[in-house]
């Protein structure tokens, strides 16, 4: 694990040395992460403007909802896309041939190996808005470390997810579309789940797991949510993150080298 540690600093701070000298980009990345989150807001407040409220959902605690999808979002675009993204570049060119002679997991490295400063004014934004209805509703510290526990398995479940989809790369190649797709079904998320039809909640909480992304932590930290909620998202973290690995050692069996 200490190697593990070093080789992750060694490569996070490379990224980030590269990534700076472009600092225009953070203050775009801003720009952008403010147009998404007053887009989100305006579209949240249209259906609560009339006094309309989702079933068991107030202004405030939609606005929880809505400030965790953000700091998913800021977690994806921080760490996921940057990595995962890259395993289709790595198939195509060849070059995932380099990582497999590596004397570390390929998993490790695909997952980890940098990372884009520029999802964490997504982070920050969900921070302030969760602080902001947070004092709104009197929550204490420990509602917020109540949902840190549910909201690690979701950031858990994402990464499952679409690293699996990374690893189809190894059949189909080109996959950025499915991807995309994964990200749209995300968008979900920043609604409560009771905003949906009852369909939509069985395939957003079965299917792709949305619920469990941001519904199920707002629920706890708003003291509400029922203990099989938390176990059920454990028990779904544990098992996608067991499935991507096994998924990602068969998916190397069909792989050809680029030198063979």
């Amino acid at each position: 694990m200490k190697r593990y540690l070093a080789v992750l600093q060694l490569l996070w701070g490379a990224a980030i040395a590269a990534e700076l000298e472009y600092r225009i980009n953070f203050i775009l990345a801003t720009l952008t992460s403010l147009g998404n989150l007053a887009g989100s807001l305006f579209s949240l407040f249209l259906f609560y403007r009339t006094g309309y409220t989702f079933q068991g959902w107030a202004w405030e605690e939609a606005l929880i909802v809505l400030a965790i999808f953000t700091i998913l979002q800021g977690f994806s675009s921080t760490f996921l896309a940057p990595n995962l993204n890259s395993i289709v570049n790595h198939v195509q060119q060849g070059t995932l041939d380099f990582i497999l002679l590596k004397p570390i997991s390929s998993q490790f490295w695909l997952s980890s190996h940098t990372l884009s400063p520029w999802g964490l004014p997504d982070i920050i934004f969900g921070g302030i808005l969760i602080g902001y209805a947070g004092g709104r509703l009197s929550l204490t510290p420990q509602d917020y470390l109540l949902s840190a526990i549910p909201l690690l398995f979701g950031l858990a479940s994402l990464y499952s997810l679409w690293f699996m989809l990374g690893a189809t790369s190894i059949w189909f190649v080109k996959i950025y579309n499915v991807t995309e797709v994964l990200r749209g079904l995300l968008e979900a998320g920043r609604f409560p789940i009771v905003a949906y039809p009852v369909a939509y909640r069985f395939f957003f909480t079965f299917v792709v797991p949305v619920t469990f992304l941001t519904t199920v932590p707002a629920e706890a930290m708003l003291g509400r949510v029922e203990l099989g909620w938390v176990i059920g998202a454990g028990g779904l973290a544990l098992s996608l993150l067991y499935i991507a690995r096994i998924f990602w050692n068969f998916a190397l069996r069909f792989y050809t080298s680029a030198s063979s």
